[in-house]
């Protein structure tokens, strides 16, 4: 006689196991965005490693699909080109950024934080409203490496070599650039030496190159920032043109 409740019990183990091993194959399946979840991608393309200008695009998914919104536009790199960066991505064979190196980078980078001059800006993004007193640390061996600290807090001693005041114009010659910026996620962890304050902000102009951010025309950034939305997730990924194309599939980006 056939014991029903072993065969109830080994039918649903067996369905058990099925599923897992389903599940496993559809991740495993899964290109890196989609296990990324994201649904708007801001993608940087340059001409190779070296180039210190590049074509910004933005796309948003609509029903499985990767739409391109608004047109291409110019921006800047670093004066050194690209490298690749700590951000979302696989590790990868090649040079990486470190402190110093006139590099923007490489990858794809969560994109969470806004900042700027002005007590506000049009954006659905968290947006911190910069003082005299905030800097982003850039010092190799600091305890706050690689972070944006407002000296009333941190005291006058924590702040010593930053040369990234996030008020330029009160402390570099009413220098512009950091009037509306966003945060490039680079680095989450902090290490010294691996390159810090990593940012999109305003341009001094047309090819002009950065220390190792991307930079762009104040239009470009106003509509960027009014674009972006927290619950989609945006990321910012940079790649020298063959680079893309190579990870096109794999990471599953959209066709340029």
């Amino acid at each position: 006689m056939f014991n029903s409740t072993a065969i109830i019990t080994l039918t649903l183990a067996l369905c058990v196991t099925l599923f897992s091993a389903c599940s496993s194959r559809n991740a495993a399946n899964l290109t890196l965005l989609q296990s990324l979840n994201t649904q708007q991608l801001v993608i940087v393309v340059s001409n190779d490693w070296d180039a210190t200008t590049a074509t910004l695009q933005k796309f948003e998914l609509s029903q499985g699909k990767w739409q391109k919104i608004d047109s291409a536009f110019p921006v800047n790199l670093g004066r050194t080109g690209l490298a690749w960066g700590l951000g979302l991505h696989p590790q990868q064979s090649g040079y990486y950024k470190n402190e110093g190196d006139g590099k923007a980078t490489a990858g794809i980078f969560n994109l969470h934080t806004t900042f700027g001059y002005l007590p506000k800006v049009k954006t659905q993004m968290p947006y911190y409203a910069m003082s005299a007193n905030h800097y982003c640390m850039d010092v190799n061996g600091s305890p706050l490496y690689n972070q944006i600290v407002d000296e009333n807090l941190v005291g006058t001693e924590a702040v010593q070599g930053s040369t990234e005041p996030m008020r330029r114009d009160i402390h570099n010659n009413n220098q512009s650039i950091y009037k509306k910026g966003i945060v490039i996620n680079h680095n989450m962890d902090n290490i010294s030496g691996k390159g810090s304050c990593i940012f999109m902000h305003l341009w001094f102009g047309p090819e002009v190159p950065t220390a190792g951010c991307t930079s762009m025309d104040e239009s470009k950034m106003d509509k960027l920032l009014a674009w972006l939305r927290p619950q989609k997730n945006p990321l910012y990924i940079a790649l020298p043109k063959a680079e893309y194309m190579k990870q096109l599939q794999s990471w599953g980006l959209p066709p340029l």
